[in-house]
């Protein structure tokens, strides 16, 4: 069969396709990931990814190949996660401005279409890194291209199927160009979400995907009691805990063991199965140890954890304002309630009750719950934006794989100067905080910030979910490793002789303060006998313990 052209038909039904292709198989994708740590994501972040274009495109109700560009572009954009769900954004947003103008596209347009998109998703990466999902989409461009100068074919199938072939050879070839990958003996887990894609896209091209539904599970309506006539002290589990599983095991076994464990740490237990998914909610006063509980049976979202005291306590004082503004009303019509747009204003991504605190303490003005395990999208980022009134907004994203994201939320934003912090971690921006200075420049604090931040050495604790070998280290799944800029420099039977080990790498001669952030499955005992270990080893050095009650890692760690 020789195919000329494709319509816009038939590229809706292409997209959705590979959308649903790279849906089913996320979870290997997630398994590429080259360290054994906790938060293999990038599977989970390019299917969100795309999942969020793939609504757009298949509710188009007029259905041309402009109105179908603008769905892709727009509906990846807004909902892309982490740096491999943003570069995918990128491909399609390029790809897009390729086909602009045309009804159909052939051989030709294509091939610049394809041209376009790895341009345009290098430009979009500060420092390019060959052996990425860049590189792949590159081959792909630079065998595109050679198709249509050598005039080699006219038939799309063929051309396709040539491109891809190029793109496979250099996926394949991808150990060889990143060190780190041939270590850890597996391909590039973002190459090979973009080949996921592609396959399930040709795919529909030869007529091989008939079925181009994706599935995407309902979630359970959970209904939430509140009782408004408690008082504070009647409650006795304090947190509202929600949170989605995307299982890697069966759903049945996951459902009842769950069930059983979280009855024991808390009440109002709710453990909805639905094939690959399960909806849990249970109040209890410690959400970390449901959480780390759920992470053992596959990657979380949509999670959400609610203070119940601290709602009754604002009903209280919500009714009583209520009651005293009724008195009010007679003496005033009209009460302008629009608040004070301020200059400056501040965002912050954190994962973890103290955490968050230490941020509003240090003035944050909106906190995007998310980080190692959940990174929020492009259209979180946005709608942060959208609730900070002020001219100048500082983004602080903690974690590297969420700094594109933030950046491509700035490119969006038209209406308010967004500065982003380019924070790696915690720590990072908190020192960033500390340094903002009241009165200086935007300028001026954007620099002293992103300078400063990098003056502390920093690094986390957290365990295996693999056996491997790797940076000279025999690690077993369940050990402890300490992790600085995603080196392992330590491995350890417990979480504290890991925090131990990173600490050694970390501090120095120099070194004058130690801060430990621990998550929610330590204890404060456990930090304490950690600092006063450190404050015994180490001359000159103070220990601050903050509680941070993030998921997953034990310690962060920051050293200056």
């Amino acid at each position: 069969m020789s195919l000329k052209s494709i319509d816009a038909k038939m590229l809706q039904k292409m997209f959705l396709s590979g959308a649903k292709a790279l849906d089913e198989r996320k979870e290997y994708i997630n398994e590429l990931n080259v360290f054994p740590v906790p938060d293999g994501d990038t599977g989970t972040n390019m299917t969100m990814t795309i999942i969020a274009a793939a609504k757009e495109v298949s509710s188009i109700e007029n259905l041309t190949m402009e109105q179908l560009g603008k769905a892709i572009s727009s509906g990846s954009l807004r909902g892309a996660r982490g740096n491999s769900g943003v570069i995918m954004s990128q491909i399609f947003r390029g790809f897009v401005k390729g086909i602009r103008g045309n009804d159909t596209l052939d051989v030709n347009t294509l091939a610049n279409a394809v041209q376009h998109a790895a341009d345009t998703a290098y430009k979009a990466v500060m420092k390019p890194k060959e052996g990425t999902i860049l590189t792949v989409a590159r081959a792909g461009a630079d065998k595109a291209m050679d198709l249509i100068i050598n005039h080699d074919t006219e038939d799309i199938i063929e051309f396709c199927d040539i491109v891809a072939q190029s793109m496979e050879e250099t996926l394949l070839k991808t150990p060889e160009l990143l060190p780190v990958l041939k270590q850890a003996g597996v391909v590039d887990s973002g190459g090979e979400g973009l080949m996921t894609f592609l396959r399930g896209a040709v795919d529909a091209l030869k007529g091989k995907a008939p079925d181009i539904t994706i599935k995407r599970k309902k979630n359970p309506n959970i209904t939430k009691i509140v009782k408004t006539s408690v008082s504070d002290a009647d409650i006795k589990f304090g947190y509202c805990t929600e949170f989605i599983i995307m299982l890697e095991q069966n759903t049945s076994v996951v459902e009842a063991q769950l069930k059983e464990y979280l009855q024991k740490i808390g009440d109002c237990v709710v453990v909805v199965a639905d094939d690959e998914i399960v909806k849990v909610h249970v109040h209890t006063n410690d959400p970390g140890l449901a959480i780390q509980k759920a992470l053992s049976y596959g990657q979380l979202t949509s999670m959400k954890i609610d203070n119940m005291r601290e709602e009754h306590n604002e009903k209280v004082i919500r009714d009583a304002e209520k009651i005293a503004k009724q008195g009010e009303a007679a003496k005033k019509q009209e009460i302008d309630t629009k608040p004070v747009r301020k200059k400056i204003g501040f965002i912050a991504v954190s994962a973890g009750e103290g955490l968050s605190d230490i941020f509003c303490d240090l003035k944050v003005d909106y906190i995007i719950e998310g980080g190692q395990t959940m990174n929020p999208s492009t259209d979180d980022m946005l709608t942060a934006i959208d609730n900070v009134n002020a001219d100048n907004i500082f983004i602080l994203p903690n974690n590297g794989n969420i700094i594109l994201a933030a950046n491509q939320a700035k490119e969006l934003t038209k209406d308010k100067n967004i500065i982003v912090i380019p924070s790696k971690n915690i720590p990072q921006g908190i020192a960033a905080l500390i340094n903002y200075t009241e009165g200086s420049s935007v300028s001026d604090n954007e620099k002293n910030m992103s300078t400063e931040m990098l003056n502390i050495k920093s690094g986390q604790v957290t365990y295996a979910v693999r056996d491997t070998n790797m940076d000279g280290m025999n690690i077993k799944k369940g050990d402890f490793m300490g992790l600085t800029d995603k080196t392992i420099v330590a491995v350890g039977k417990t979480a504290k002789d890991a925090a131990k080990e990173l600490i050694k790498a970390l501090a120095d001669d120099c070194s004058e303060l130690v801060c430990l952030y621990y998550g929610a499955n330590t204890t404060e005992e456990e930090a304490e006998s950690l600092a006063d270990e450190i404050v015994a080893n180490y001359s000159g050095i103070d220990v601050e313990v903050q509680y941070g009650g993030q998921p997953v890692y034990s310690y962060y760690i920051s050293v200056e």
